[in-house]
């Protein structure tokens, strides 16, 4: 796929997530929406959001209880969409979602792929995991970034692939089926094996597979993660959206 079409497809999917029109999330004004389980949305809860926020660099889209859109009709008045994740904007909202028993979240660089193909190479043998052989990773504290918690049917890892030094796992890079469509890829390499190019390595690697399967890789890191950013951006994927969301406090 092309980053034209890649970026088609995307706008199309943030639009069922944040419950909005595609056009809205090109708006350079911040747009207020009510939460809805769209059915093609990713997959992080089986509950509606009370509260979540999307920007693609200008304006905003936020996806909200009506209960909070007085204060947030307020709070945007006369700001712009990207600045309203800066920690002074953000204090008054975190406040404010205090009263009703929520809290921010992370705020999530998003990263999505130029569709070029990466060349693969990697300074260690490589093993493929299928689903079924991913299980006995999870609850192990090597690997928290790569895989979800536990196995979530609704939003299963479908692959990995892991870096071996003999026996051992050194690294490994995991696909979580968050859409139908969109599989977010998460990286883990242990810390004596940092530093010589194997995050890079599987982030690539696992990138094509997820194109040669008909699915579209994605890649997501916290706001202060360098490493992970720098990851990203040498393993093809560019800076596409930035996210929050509330969850219970």
């Amino acid at each position: 796929m092309t980053k034209e079409q890649i970026r088609e497809v995307w706008l199309h999917q943030l639009a069922e997530d944040f419950n909005c029109r595609e056009e809205d999330l090109n708006s350079s004004r911040i747009i207020l929406t009510e939460p809805a389980l769209n059915p093609g949305r990713r997959m992080y809860s089986l509950e509606k959001c009370p509260f979540q926020m999307v920007t693609t660099g200008d304006g905003a889209v936020i996806s909200a209880d009506k209960a909070l859109w007085p204060f947030l009709e307020e709070w945007i008045h006369d700001k712009r969409g990207i600045w309203l994740f800066e920690h002074p904007n953000m204090l008054p909202l975190e406040l404010e979602l205090k009263k009703r028993g929520l809290s921010l979240a992370q705020t999530h660089h998003m990263f999505l792929p130029t569709g070029e193909i990466m060349p693969e190479e990697c300074a260690y043998p490589v093993k493929w995991l299928e689903q079924e052989d991913l299980m006995p990773f999870y609850g192990n504290p090597d690997f928290p970034n790569a895989l979800c918690d536990e196995f979530t049917p609704h939003r299963p890892d479908m692959l990995g692939v892991a870096a071996m030094d003999g026996d051992q796992v050194i690294g490994l890079a995991g696909a979580s089926a968050d859409s139908q469509l969109f599989w977010q890829i998460g990286i883990d390499v242990l810390p004596s094996c940092r530093g010589k190019g194997v995050g890079t390595s599987l982030v690539r690697m696992l990138s094509n597979e997820i194109f040669r399967r008909g699915a579209i890789p994605f890649y997501g890191t916290s706001l202060s993660n360098l490493h992970s950013q720098r990851i990203a951006l040498s393993s093809g994927f560019m800076p596409a959206w930035v996210e929050t969301e509330a969850a219970d406090a």
